[in-house]
């Protein structure tokens, strides 16, 4: 672990004209620009992208992953105050330790709690390996239980700030091959929904983050034993037919979720996608895929012809 204390100068982060470059409608108890926070799974992807976009705004960032090469190319990008920790989520004891040291080294109080750290397996439940999906419920579910575990008594004595979780647009629907990644983040949702059940009358909150396609290396580190369509596909090959369909950025992503925690949201729907499968989980709540494959024919189609 280690921390870096830096000036950084609010006035420049947070004075832009531009919609783009800050937040707005957001209640003053809600916004968590240039306040402390805590991210895991940032070394890459929307974890990365939140530190990167917080530090801007002036928020002093805690950040984790297990990934220590990538934690450092966060750090390097961000220009604040950033305390550095390579953390597996899965390990509850390290967890708390983790939020002593958030807790000693705060500059200020708890703003948010981001626990997005996330895995990918695909297979079909007939070929599964329950070691790969005990890997993947311990990192998604357990992980975010493990946070919010180890943080929630600094908000709670604060009685103040917000829990971010990340479930995904597969925690709204079931999808083939992805049995794991669904019942954990369909766990996440529910874990997400009955705290804030728990926190009524408290000034502590909880948001449930469903983002669509981003263009993560989620599907690049993901556990693929063989192709689970029988399609003999290579895993590089998966993820790059799914980093094609992918509709938004790890910036974008960040400041669709920013936006929603500050503006009061408990649910975030990330991605033009992510409305999609909110709408189809609604209307067809069994017979979705059949929508879902004729939607996915159509984007692979014109993305064929453009790149003719």
């Amino acid at each position: 672990m280690s921390a870096r204390r830096g000036s950084t100068d609010s006035g420049s982060s947070n004075s832009g004209s531009s919609n783009s470059a800050s937040p707005t409608r957001e209640s003053p108890n809600r916004r968590i620009a240039g306040r402390p926070v805590m991210i895991t799974g940032a070394g890459s992807g929307i974890g990365r992208a939140l530190a990167r976009r917080l530090s801007r705004f002036g928020s002093p960032v805690a950040i984790a992953d297990v990934d220590e090469a990538g934690l450092e190319k966060t750090v390097a990008s961000l220009s604040g105050p950033v305390l550095r920790r390579v953390l597996d989520v899965r390990d509850a004891a390290d967890q708390l330790r983790f939020a002593d040291e958030v807790r000693a080294w705060l500059p200020d109080r708890l703003a948010a709690v981001f626990n997005n750290a996330g895995v990918a397996v695909a297979s079909s439940v007939r070929d599964a390996v329950p070691e790969d999906d005990d890997w993947l419920i311990d990192i998604n579910f357990r992980g975010v239980v493990n946070g919010t575990r180890a943080f929630l008594p600094i908000l709670l004595e604060q009685d103040e700030g917000v829990i971010v979780n990340t479930s995904s647009v597969f925690g709204l629907l079931g999808m083939p091959y992805q049995s794991a990644y669904c019942a954990s983040k369909f766990a996440v949702r529910g874990f997400t929904d009955a705290l804030r059940q728990e926190l009524r009358g408290t000034g502590v909150r909880t948001v449930n983050v469903h983002p669509g396609g981003v263009t993560t290396n989620i599907a690049r580190n993901a556990r693929v034993r063989k192709d689970p369509e029988g399609l003999g596909r290579t895993k590089e090959q998966m993820a790059a037919q799914f980093e094609a369909v992918t509709l938004t950025s790890p910036d974008k992503a960040a400041e669709i979720i920013h936006r929603g925690v500050e503006r009061g949201k408990a649910r975030i729907l990330v991605g033009p996608d992510a409305y999609v499968f909110d709408a189809l989980a609604r209307l067809t709540p069994t017979h979705y895929y059949s929508v879902i494959e004729r939607l996915q024919s159509r984007l692979r189609a014109r993305q064929k012809e453009t790149a003719e």
